[in-house]
């Protein structure tokens, strides 16, 4: 297991789990300890707005794992993405009770106004938090793990499996539509209560969550790390770049990409549900193609291959998308589309390539000042 400690010796893994330390120790010191009405107080809503960013964040490092490291460019990881979100809105939908509009203890409200007169099946040990919590990570998991299995033996790769990945999650997001699913429709699941025990209209539960989510964006990117700087991700990297010859020197490319591909799944489904609480609800929609394409985009404009570049972009992106849909909402898509034509024309490696870039070259900067002058060069005064 050293190699699960191999991504804390790394500058770049120290660098981003420190910034992101600092940035979850400033925003619960600027929220707890400065008083409301001060410049500097971070509002409950701004917690949870930053707690989304953060989720989306770790669906971006998900998505980079399998596209930057092994060339698989899913067009569908909103669907693992979505299931982990209603695994979680389903034991927040449990946990209601009696306390619904029709104050049934037994049935979620949507199922006593369709006339259901018993808990379906699936819906059985979600009122458990343990039950749940696994289902986050099983639900994704298996649907990636059939799926993968599937395409992997037989050898469907680039854009066919591009296709068939959005082909996955548009037919998920016409069933989930359906009253008949029991998932509450066009609605989704919403008007949660608790979780834990716990209050979610409390700024302690919504400061708690944004925490939470900080630190399993924080175990998610160093699991990735550690699985690309292993022997695994050479693997894969090999496999990117040239998987007929991975396979003609002996390795078995579909066990490798079946079990990364699984992996990128089950921390889609964490982010998922850790989406659901500090939003308040799920539905169809996110299991919609489009949204799988925005992930997608991210991962481009923050860069490839690096996992960072992921967290910048789905943040970058976000933040954008909550200023323009407020200024300008007819505009974000046009806004979208002309920053992804720019990252692509001028940034090619995206934003991580830039920063990169930048460091490289004030590191030779500082060699050349450094470098003693040639003899028969001196300057004259």
């Amino acid at each position: 297991m050293h190699w699960l400690g191999r991504p804390f010796t790394e500058r770049s893994t120290q660098l981003f789990l420190g910034v992101l330390l600092a940035a979850l120790t400033l925003v619960t010191i600027l929220h707890v300890a400065v008083p409301q009405g001060h410049p500097l107080h971070v509002s409950a809503y701004t917690v949870n707005l930053l707690g989304k960013y953060l989720s989306y964040a770790l669906l971006a490092v998900a998505v980079d794992l399998i596209w930057g490291y092994l060339g698989i460019l899913s067009l569908g990881h909103g669907a693992f993405f979505a299931l982990g979100g209603y695994a979680m809105g389903m034991y927040l939908m449990r946990q209601i009770g009696d306390r619904g509009v029709y104050g049934h203890p037994e049935l979620p409200d949507f199922m006593v106004f369709l006339n259901w007169d018993s808990l379906p099946w699936y819906w059985t040990g979600f009122d458990m938090a343990w039950f749940a919590f696994i289902m986050v990570l099983l639900a994704p998991g298996l649907l990636a793990l059939v799926f993968g299995f599937l395409a992997f033996r037989s050898r469907v790769t680039g854009v066919y499996l591009s296709i068939i990945t959005q082909a996955l999650t548009f037919a998920l997001m016409l069933a989930f539509f359906r009253n008949e699913m029991g998932f509450g429709g066009n609605n989704g699941l919403t008007d949660f209560r608790d979780i834990l025990g716990f209050s979610l209209r409390s700024d302690a539960t919504r400061l708690g969550l944004f925490i939470a989510t900080g630190v399993a964006l924080a175990v998610g990117y160093v699991l990735c790390r550690a699985i690309v700087s292993s022997k695994l991700g050479r693997v894969c990297v090999a496999t990117r770049d040239a998987e007929a010859r991975t396979r003609f020197i002996g390795y078995r490319v579909e066990r490798f990409q079946l079990f990364v591909f699984v992996v990128s799944a089950m921390l889609a489904g964490l982010a998922g549900a850790l989406y659901v609480p500090q939003v308040g609800i799920i539905n169809p929609s996110e299991f919609s193609p489009v949204f799988s394409i925005e992930i997608v985009l991210w991962v481009a404009l923050g860069g490839r291959a690096t996992l960072y570049g992921a967290v910048i972009g789905a943040i970058l992106v976000n933040y954008a998308k909550t200023v323009f849909t407020g200024v300008m909402p007819d505009a974000w898509l046009f806004a979208l589309g002309a920053m992804f034509v720019l990252v692509t024309v001028f940034l090619p490696k995206g934003v991580a390539g830039l920063l990169a870039y930048r460091v490289r070259r004030r590191k030779h900067r500082g060699e050349d000042d450094e470098s003693p002058t040639p003899r028969g060069k001196e300057v004259s005064a």
